[in-house]
């Protein structure tokens, strides 16, 4: 399987030809005038249209948060890079008309796959009331040789120094995956008495304890030995790209295992794009789009980090064993005394189902019962946790209670 990303890549180019033309007649649609609108040339552009959407691409997309409403007025967003590390910035959400200084949030994606976009709606969203950073991951393609290995263990130390970045006084806000470092990170943070601990730690849909409540995603990481995941999943970055002769987990394999999952959706909701751009309703056709081009960002892995992942969040459980280290050290999330923890997990979430996210509860012994509070949203899967309306109006009340509480 070493050669697969050059397979890939060689599929990709052949189909590069037939791409570019499909976007040359898109391009024409706009001089065809009224004829473009009679049902057959639409239908026809309908088609290209979802063939040359249908693709991969391997850029971040942009953030797309120009502006915020902060209070009774519309605020100007600015992306700022606040620290640079090889595989991650921490990106800035910097509002300069904000008079009143607000919390800072740091809030910690996933590197599963996708890129850091994948919580846009979740940033909007803190950046009404809270100043707000997100762990901007790099695509481990493009990261050269030279920049050494990043594993489970750097996940944690790039978390605890981009909390030290923001200094006294923030909170964490953890989405899916990195629960279980960002838990680890504030950890060490508390035991070693470190004053930029934060003071409130939000995790949501993640698998600190995958045993409480298996899905599908935890039985597919247990099917198999951590041998086969590295035989038969691993590739070698081609030559082209800067990362050349790095060994990933390539985020096309991670989405086709994502998509197999909900194969009919996914075709049901192709089927539905063309007819909307073939019935001319644009708008609705766009929320479609908007969604795909995101989905179909991918983001490479590092061999390293994904199967220690693999390896201790999902097939050994070490943090809900108690037998999680990071560089030798051993994790006691018995030594958090000061940041108040909020759980949050989704009625439906078949991803990371109830129970697995709040059994850090149950590993923080040294919180008094009023540090630790557990929210159960009703009518949500993994993605509406962090994402919609009810992310918005039922779930995000409780993150930002609990950061005012501990600000």
């Amino acid at each position: 399987m070493r050669m697969l990303y050059s397979g890939y890549q060689a599929w990709n180019d052949m189909l590069l030809p037939a791409r570019l033309g499909a976007q040359w007649a898109l391009a024409m649609r706009d001089r065809m005038g009224p004829m473009a609108e009679w049902a057959m040339p639409r239908r026809m552009f309908a088609l290209m249209d979802v063939f040359q959407g249908a693709k991969l691409t391997h850029r971040r997309p942009a953030y797309g948060i120009d502006m915020v409403q902060c209070g009774n007025a519309q605020v100007p967003v600015r992306e700022e890079i606040a620290m640079a590390l090889p595989f991650g910035d921490l990106l800035h959400f910097a509002k300069d008309d904000v008079e009143t200084p607000q919390p800072k949030v740091l809030v910690v994606a996933p590197m599963s796959g996708h890129f850091a976009t994948l919580l846009r709606s979740t940033v909007a969203t803190l950046l009404q009331d809270h100043d707000v950073y997100i762990t901007d991951w790099k695509n481990a393609r493009d990261v050269p040789l030279e920049a050494g290995r990043f594993g489970f263990d750097d996940y944690v130390d790039y978390v605890i120094q981009f909390v030290q970045e923001l200094g006294e006084g923030a909170h964490i806000v953890s989405v899916c995956q990195p629960c279980v470092p960002a838990l680890a990170a504030v950890a060490m943070m508390s035991e070693d008495g470190d004053k930029a601990t934060p003071r409130s730690m939000t995790l949501m849909g993640g698998p600190i304890d995958p045993n409480a409540a298996p899905t599908a995603v935890n039985d597919l990481a247990n099917e198999k030995p951590i041998e086969w995941f590295e035989e038969n999943l691993i590739s070698v970055v081609p030559f082209r790209y800067a990362g050349r002769g790095r060994e990933v987990y390539p985020g096309f394999l991670q989405l086709s295992a994502f998509m197999s999952m909900n194969l009919e959706r996914h075709g049901a909701q192709h089927r539905e794009l063309y007819q909307l751009l073939a019935d001319g309703k644009k708008v609705e056709a766009d929320k479609i789009k908007g969604f795909y081009e995101e989905y179909f960002a991918v983001l490479d892995m590092t061999k390293e980090f994904y199967l220690e992942t693999v390896d201790m969040v999902f097939q050994r459980t070490l943090l809900a064993k108690g037998e999680l280290t990071v560089r030798g050290r051993k994790v006691n999330p018995g030594a958090i005394r000061k940041t108040a923890l909020l759980t949050v997990e989704g009625e439906k979430d078949d991803v990371c189902a109830v129970g697995q996210t709040s059994a850090a509860h149950a590993l923080c012994t040294g919180l008094r019962p009023h540090l630790k509070r557990h929210h159960l949203q009703p009518g949500v899967g993994h993605y509406g946790v962090f994402s919609g309306s009810k992310w918005e109006n039922q779930v995000y009340p409780q993150v930002r209670n609990m950061i005012l509480a501990m600000n």
